[in-house]
């Protein structure tokens, strides 16, 4: 046999062996001195670059938590966070020695959360298990995902001019409560929560929806034992995102949850307040009202150092739910070893 290998390439036949294999030099296509220290310099220039634009992205957030922290940690304290504004009259202190507080802003805020996050969270993720599991690119997943683009660009004042005519329609003329506002939010939350919950479910190989169903697990419990499962960490993610969108909102709980000083723990009955509104009426007081001749008790700036307050108050209750949502994320996340 190799003496036929020989005699083929004596006679210049290719028989598929080493002996034919072309002759490549590697070495001009090595990269030249100059070359390569052209790339190190764009290299390092790139990297500059985006360190600079890293820190320029820092500066308004290191700013705005700073300014609100050195400002809002003037009054928090125990008064502050244990009591309402029931009865604090201008900048005079109050019985217990302070002046007024957030008690009620703090509950009506989460309380009106929680109910947006209710009504938002599982339609959102029943509507992204839809438009990936079932609607295999009909039409309805066209007009659907159409009008979640429409309701992710909408004004936060339409989705409260929405609720506001709602619930006039079902319990007469000037209804304001909680709930309500929570269906304002609610409307902001859910395109948020399907978008992102359809991409992660989208990341889930499909190996693992035909490992399944081949095994004859019926598609519901597939849906909900591994698709879900899998893309759990995520889809808490994207509902973090949501509940940060809309916990800040001004504008629609003014004319859907109203305002009030007093404590308010119902949520389908009677006005509430929370905490972006409460910085709001604070901030657009400016100074408070000092009778001549007061004493120093008497703080005329009250107002402003009551709304930074409650803005720090709310900053630490967002960082609060998103150290719950990243725990419980990596709690509920599939395990790989």
């Amino acid at each position: 046999m190799s003496h036929q290998r020989e005699v083929d390439a004596q006679q210049g036949e290719d028989d598929g062996t080493l002996a034919f294999a072309p002759n490549i030099d590697f070495d001009k296509f090595k990269p030249s001195r100059s070359s390569l220290a052209a790339r190190k310099r764009k290299n390092i220039l790139m990297t500059a670059l985006i360190g600079v634009a890293f820190l320029v992205a820092l500066i308004p957030l290191i700013s705005v938590l700073w300014t609100t922290l050195v400002n809002g940690a003037r009054r928090l304290n125990w008064d502050f966070l244990s009591h309402n504004m029931t009865n604090v009259i201008g900048g005079m202190p109050t019985a217990s020695g302070g002046h007024g507080g957030v008690l009620h802003a703090i509950i009506g805020t989460l309380e009106i959360t929680l109910g947006a996050m209710v009504i938002s969270i599982p339609i959102g993720i029943m509507c992204a298990v839809f438009l990936t599991e079932y609607s295999k690119g009909g039409r309805l997943a066209s007009v659907i995902r159409v009008l979640v683009d429409v309701m992710s660009g909408i004004p936060s004042i339409v989705a409260g001019l929405f609720a506001f005519s709602m619930f006039t329609i079902i319990g007469g003329p000037g209804t304001l409560n909680g709930f309500e506002g929570s269906v304002a939010l609610s409307l902001l939350m859910i395109p948020t929560v399907v978008k992102t919950t359809e991409e992660m479910l989208r990341i889930v190989p499909n190996d693992l929806r035909e490992a399944s169903l081949a095994l004859g697990v019926t598609k519901q419990r597939t849906i909900t034992k591994i698709i879900l499962r899998t893309s759990m960490s995520g889809i808490i993610s994207g509902c973090i995102l949501a509940i940060a969108r809309v916990i800040g909102e001004t504008a629609p709980l003014l004319m859907t949850a109203g305002f009030i000083v007093s404590t308010n723990f119902n949520l389908f009955s009677g006005e509430m307040t929370t905490l972006p509104v409460y910085v709001y009426q604070e901030y657009s007081k400016y100074k408070a009202h000092c009778p001549e001749g007061a004493s120093a008790s008497c703080v005329a700036s009250i107002p402003m150092e009551r709304a930074w307050s409650a803005a720090l108050v709310l900053i630490i209750i967002v960082l609060i739910l998103n150290i719950i949502g990243r725990l419980a994320a990596r709690a509920l996340s599939v395990k790989s070893k």
